[in-house]
């Protein structure tokens, strides 16, 4: 049973693969490593000690939408399975609109996609569980708290230093660290930033008519990007992409006054809004970071440490799953005279990766930027847009199907 060790006990500590993270995308690159046959060592910091279970935890204010990529992935590693299913929603439509007198309209669903559904609405916590379950009892996995100080590379390998002098050696690190990842920074990887001038505030609502597995998302202009995502039963999540001076009058406001600002755009679909749980409405900034390179020798990044998107897609999570699908796949077919650690091995992997996520950073970027710019001109180009592709099936379904990670 793999219990977090302090590394105190273990002076060097030696596996194929240093992991360092603690998020979803590092515990799930933990689990399928290991199941490719490679030994793992998963690195996060130092955890505080678990709070008393809550007879009834609420509903994360931490939602993701997960694509059939992820869906592939985590149900290649039993995690799908131990997830707590009452409370994962499928999506099986969504629905965007435009801004103005004059909006413009698109919608997608299940049907027209050829698929039982779109995505799955899940909550971080949700997730969480299921992936500390299973790394609990994953072979060739060692789970390490403590906090990293130097990373040495070489030809031969490379190794993770510890502020208490033990290391951590591998051929292989691999950075799921996070935007502000370490792993990145001891590299000396370049990095393009960009601030959207935005925070995204969630929180979540029970809705006074069913929403029908549909998710709901309006482009308003001036109070940025509104997405409303089912939840089970008759429940949904917020996260409102909002300029920061909105975001900062939205945070002190409660959940109530938030769902009657809401009613404007959702009275006619879902109906009344009350909140779930009236103190929880949480935000954090969105921001556009492009890493100059997703590989360094020795060192492979993934998830939000090899780049952060907007959320206006919900996609964020889904391109650090593909990462991690498209690693294990690199590893596995490479040469068998060539290491993990290879530079041509690892040159494949961000090869393989570079136009889906280019594409995504494009699309997200460019929405973003095409819908917070407030003059009639752009309002009524971009609502032509919306109704435009909405009248294009085939386009639809190429749109669709490469979202949903087909």
């Amino acid at each position: 049973m793999n219990k977090p060790t302090s590394p105190a006990a273990l002076r060097v500590i030696e596996s194929d693969i240093c992991i360092v993270g603690n998020g979803a995308i590092a515990k799930t690159a933990a689990l399928g490593l290991a199941q490719a046959g490679l030994s793992v060592t998963l690195l996060g910091p130092p955890m505080p000690p678990p709070a008393p279970a809550a007879a009834d935890p609420g509903w994360d204010a931490r939602v993701y939408a997960l694509n059939h990529t992820a869906y592939k992935l985590l149900s290649s590693l039993k995690v799908w399975d131990a997830l707590d299913h009452a409370r994962v929603a499928p999506v099986d439509a969504m629905i965007v609109q435009g801004d103005g007198p004059h909006a413009g309209g698109l919608a997608f669903d299940a049907y027209g996609a050829h698929a039982n559904t779109l995505t799955w609405i899940l909550e971080d916590r949700n997730l969480n569980q299921a992936l500390d379950a299973a790394l609990r009892f994953a072979q060739n996995v060692k789970v390490v708290s403590g906090r990293a100080t130097g990373l040495l590379r070489a030809p031969d390998g490379a190794s993770v230093h510890l502020d208490d002098g033990s290391a951590i050696k591998a051929a292989l690190v691999v950075g799921a660290d996070g935007a502000q990842s370490w792993v990145r920074g001891q590299c000396d990887i370049g990095l393009d930033y960009r601030s959207y001038n935005q925070r995204a505030v969630v929180s979540n609502f029970e809705c006074e008519l069913p929403h029908h597995g549909a998710a709901y998302q309006w482009f308003t202009g001036a109070e940025g990007i509104v997405a409303l995502l089912p939840l089970p039963g008759n429940k949904v999540s917020l996260v409102w992409s909002a300029p920061e001076q909105l975001a900062d009058t939205l945070r002190t406001e409660s959940a109530q006054q938030i769902a009657e600002r809401l009613a404007v755009y959702a009275q006619e679909k879902l109906g009344a809004l009350t909140p779930l749980q009236p103190e929880l409405v949480r935000d954090f900034p969105l921001r556009l970071m492009r890493p100059h390179t997703m590989i360094a020798p020795r060192v492979a990044l993934i998830g939000d440490a090899a780049h952060v998107v907007h959320p206006l897609a919900g996609h964020g999570m889904n391109l650090g799953f593909a990462d991690v699908a498209q690693l294990i796949k690199t590893l596995s077919e490479r040469e068998s005279h060539r290491g993990i650690g290879d530079d041509r091995v690892l040159a494949r992997y961000e090869r393989a990766r570079k136009e889906d996520v280019l594409l995504m950073q494009l699309t997200t970027d460019g929405l973003a930027r095409l819908f917070e710019t407030d003059i009639e001109p752009l309002r009524v180009v971009r609502n032509f847009g919306l109704n435009l592709l909405d009248k294009l099936p085939v386009l639809k379904r190429r749109l669709i199907s490469h979202a949903m990670g087909k």
